[in-house]
């Protein structure tokens, strides 16, 4: 037990990423089945969306691993023709509607239909909320294939803080569970950030995990959000 002026040693745990780990639920069933289709996709070119949190960078690691993708960032579009010309499949993470060079998408696009490679983008946005001025991305970006994540629901997030928990051995009363469920943001993400959150409380405290700790954190949660929201 850590004593008043001891800091508890708390161990990294960092995101797992394996298909083992990955939680199926109505928001991203279809996503998965995609993805799990592969090399059978209705189009060279996927755009996966859904809001942060969802599972993209998830599904995204999921492919990666079946099929030998390399995985970029949405800066290293400029760079990525030249990958996509040796057949290789590759994926970019993270378009941001109006913010990517759309020159360089449309040159990448076009390497991928050449060399008969395959590309996974995802984004935050649906293809339909991208303000694109290029027409004849426009063009490429209308026979892509969209897919979209929704929010996790009830049944996917207690699952998933189940498993966050118990990777963490940490046992956790189903009161508590149900208290965090109801009022903890809807996001895997923010899923992973609680169950972290709590872990470090418990350790620090040198007691078990409880509904006045959640609560605790989970104000404070809320009022940081609202000091970024709507600062002084």
């Amino acid at each position: 037990m850590a004593g008043p002026s001891q800091l508890p040693l708390h161990l990294s745990h960092e995101p797992q990423y394996g298909r083992e780990d990955f939680m199926e639920g109505p928001s991203n069933r279809a996503a998965l089945k995609l993805i799990e289709s592969w090399p059978d996709w209705p189009s060279p070119v996927v755009v996966l969306s859904g809001p942060a949190g969802s599972g993209k960078t998830h599904l995204v690691h999921i492919w990666s691993e079946r099929v030998g993708a390399a995985i970029l960032q949405a800066g290293d579009i400029a760079a990525a023709s030249s990958r996509a010309r040796s057949e290789a499949p590759l994926a970019i993470e993270n378009l941001t509607a109006g913010k990517f060079g759309e020159d360089a998408l449309f040159h990448l696009i076009n390497s991928v239909k050449e060399s008969g490679a395959t590309l996974l983008l995802t984004s935050r946005n649906p293809i339909t909320d991208w303000d694109v001025s290029l027409a004849d991305l426009r063009s490429r970006l209308r026979l892509a294939t969209p897919i979209a994540l929704g929010a996790p629901d009830d049944d996917l997030l207690r699952r998933v803080l189940v498993k966050l928990f118990s990777d963490r051995q940490l046992i956790v009363e189903k009161p508590v569970l149900d208290y965090v469920l109801l009022r903890m943001e809807r996001s895997l993400s923010a899923a992973a950030a609680l169950v972290d959150s709590l872990d470090r409380a418990a350790l620090a405290e040198g007691r078990r995990i409880t509904r006045p700790m959640a609560a605790r954190l989970l104000a404070a949660s809320d009022d940081f959000a609202d000091t970024l929201a709507d600062p002084k």
